[in-house]
């Protein structure tokens, strides 16, 4: 088991918390911005806009925040211009991690981020060094309690997805991308819930670590998570869930 999917139940649960003190509203404006800027404002032809405007609703951000957020991102109100850049390197025991952000200073995110690594037993790498370990693919975790793997396997593999996989306490769900949102959509039809579900890169091969290098790994992606310009990060570790809930005291 890789404990990718404990791990992203811990982030959903703590990005709740972070709504509360703002920071996942900062995370969440700046994609509306750039997905309104780079797809347009109509989120019926714009599929990474509606995801955005999902997750806003999802956190409970006013309409008038949301709203804004999208005019900026068109030009209709002035606003910050946000960018799109990508990171890659390794952590602990080599580990390879991918990092999405938006930023209005590269050099500033780029020099934090370095910092963050290498307090953590990591480092930033050249563009490309690990990317070619990851595949861009939908992702979608659904706890083992909500509904019977037979039922589950029905409704995705009908609806296009392409891997299922058991993950401890949760079934993870891999799609194409072309097809992320029809089995989205069969899941929300079913009344299936999903608690994770994004579309990102997802590793083809994964390291094992314990004990230290564990928790070393562990921290260097909350560290990256919790940074205000980090939208995603991907890594290919295989953690027991035992390590993971030990690191974040469950």
């Amino acid at each position: 088991m890789s404990g990718h999917s404990k791990w992203h139940s811990i982030k959903y649960k703590k990005a709740a918390q972070d709504a509360k003190r703002g920071k996942i509203f900062t995370k969440i404006i700046r994609e509306l911005s750039v997905a309104a800027r780079t797809g347009g404002d109509d989120p019926d032809a714009n599929p990474r806009l509606r995801k955005a405007i999902s997750e806003a609703k999802a956190v409970n951000m006013p309409a008038d925040n949301i709203k804004r957020a999208i005019m900026k991102g068109t030009g209709q109100l002035e606003g910050t211009t946000y960018e799109e850049v990508a990171y890659e390197g390794y952590g602990p025991g080599g580990v390879a991690i991918y990092v999405e952000a938006l930023t209005d200073n590269k050099n500033r995110t780029v020099s934090e981020l370095r910092h963050i690594f290498s307090r953590n037993g990591g480092n930033i790498g050249e563009s490309g060094c690990v990317a070619w370990m990851f595949k861009r693919k939908g992702y979608i975790v659904v706890e083992k309690s909500k509904t019977p793997e037979e039922k589950l396997l029905e409704v995705i593999l009908e609806a296009g997805a392409e891997d299922f996989k058991e993950d401890g306490d949760n079934f993870e769900i891999f799609t194409p991308q072309e097809d992320y949102e029809a089995v989205v959509e069969a899941l929300k039809k079913n009344n299936i819930e999903a608690f994770v579900s994004n579309v990102g890169y997802v590793p083809q091969n994964y390291v094992k670590l314990e004990g230290k290098q564990a928790q070393q790994l562990l921290r260097l992606m909350e560290e990256l998570e919790d940074h205000d310009d980090v939208q995603n990060v991907w890594a290919n570790f295989d953690i027991d869930e035992e390590e993971i809930a030990k690191y974040s005291g469950q």
